[in-house]
């Protein structure tokens, strides 16, 4: 696997101020830049951007992966295995109303990994998870 370097990702929040709240004390983002329509974070070392975009009311959709019913779309990052443990537990005692819980997926196969979702305030899905090997990443 070539060097990583960080993303950048932009998302519509209908609610700047809960979104921002939600991103640096829930979350414990470093926030960035900012304008009154939009805010910065630094989001596990990768550049994050909540827009303010009027609410949607498209509808969700899911695909199912694993027996769980996976939010679509998604984003987050994949964070090393004590690093996610520790995130997880923290977000239980922050009382995250869990998507899908934290658990292992694909236990004992090709890609085993432990992952976690959830929404923030503007109903963006979260996915974060972490591999024992990285090497599962992109494994077949």
């Amino acid at each position: 696997m070539s060097q990583l370097t960080p993303f950048h990702v932009a998302i519509p929040v209908h609610n700047l101020e809960a979104c921002r709240i939600f991103y640096r004390d829930v979350l414990n983002c470093e926030e960035g830049r900012s304008s009154d329509h939009w805010v910065d974070f630094n989001f596990f070392g990768h550049q994050l951007v909540i827009h303010y975009k009027a609410q949607s009311q498209e509808a969700e959709t899911a695909n199912a992966v694993d027996g769980k019913q996976v939010p679509v779309p998604h984003y987050g990052v994949v964070l090393p295995w004590d690093t996610f443990q520790a995130f997880a537990q923290d977000l239980k005692q922050k009382n995250i109303k869990f998507i899908i819980e934290p658990y292992i997926r694909f236990e004992g196969l090709v890609g085993e990994q432990a992952t976690m979702f959830f929404k923030d305030p503007a109903g963006n899905a979260l996915e974060f998870k972490a591999f024992k090997d990285m090497s599962q990443l992109f494994a077949k």
